[in-house]
């Protein structure tokens, strides 16, 4: 009796493994074959599924979560898009999300380009650049301070008043030099560019292309007036200009009291001679 009871219990035991094994089997083809996942994926997946998307990547490819609404969607590229780094594993080739100050990034700890309101400063993000430094709103990048620089001074220039170099005694001379770099926003502003000082040379005589400003006027003003000085023009041998009535009633007696005149002379010198 004891012994055919254990001969049951072992039969039992026996076929309690066999169903086990039966629905371990079972399972792995039903995972196999989950209507979820696909063997023919498109567009670089090596396995996927209508839900999530790709799930895993062909070779060189790399698997990077896109979200559409509430869902995440496996997708795999060629290279990480914008705001994503890259990595590489024996197993999978990984985009991953830059940090969120960061636009662009080479890894989780180096960024190449910042968001706005933040300055690039050694793959950092920074809200204020640091000391020795200054902001480039262009490049929103911190780069170094730039003085202004000057070339050195020229030569003096020869000794002159009002723009002449003679009929003087003591006048100003000037030297110049030029600005070879521009400050940045917080440079040293730039020196003068131009230097006077007074002068004195030993007095000459102008020369008469030498002649300075006010010579040239005084010498425009000499000419206007001798031009003003001009005799006026002889009417002598014009056509006489077109006489009103009154002019000439006028001048008939004028001409008229003149003969008059002329006669009583003569008769005057004829009674003299007879006498």
């Amino acid at each position: 009796m004891h012994l055919r009871l254990i001969s049951w219990f072992f039969i039992i035991l026996n076929f309690m493994e066999y169903i086990g094994s039966q629905n371990a089997s079972r399972g792995r083809r039903h995972r196999r074959m989950h209507p979820n996942v696909s063997q023919g994926c498109q567009g670089g997946c090596a396995t996927c599924s209508d839900y999530n998307g790709c799930l895993s990547c062909k070779p060189r490819l790399f698997f990077v979560l896109e979200r559409i609404g509430m869902k995440q969607i496996g997708v795999c590229l060629s290279s990480c898009p914008s705001g994503y780094y890259g990595t590489r594993y024996p197993d999978i080739n990984k985009c991953t999300k830059c940090k969120a100050d960061c636009d662009t990034c080479f890894n989780k700890n180096f960024c190449t380009k910042c968001k706005s309101g933040f300055y690039l400063h050694l793959g950092k993000c920074l809200d204020n650049c640091p000391e020795g430094l200054e902001a480039n709103n262009h490049t929103m990048e911190c780069v170094s301070i730039v003085h202004c620089e000057a070339s050195e001074w020229s030569a003096w220039s020869p000794c002159m008043k009002k723009g002449k170099t003679c009929g003087f005694k003591r006048g100003t001379e000037t030297r110049v030099r030029e600005i070879t770099q521009h400050p940045s926003a917080k440079g040293n502003l730039c020196p003068p560019t131009s230097e006077t000082r007074k002068c004195t040379v030993q007095r000459k005589k102008c020369q008469k292309g030498e002649r300075g400003k006010k010579g040239r006027e005084r010498k425009r003003k000499k000419l206007n007036k001798e031009e003003s000085k001009e005799p006026i023009p002889d009417n002598k041998g014009l056509e006489p200009s077109r006489e009103t009535p009154e002019q000439r009633e006028n001048k008939d007696k004028q001409q008229q009291k003149k003969r008059k005149i002329q006669d009583k002379a003569q008769k005057s010198v004829s009674v003299s001679t007879v006498h």
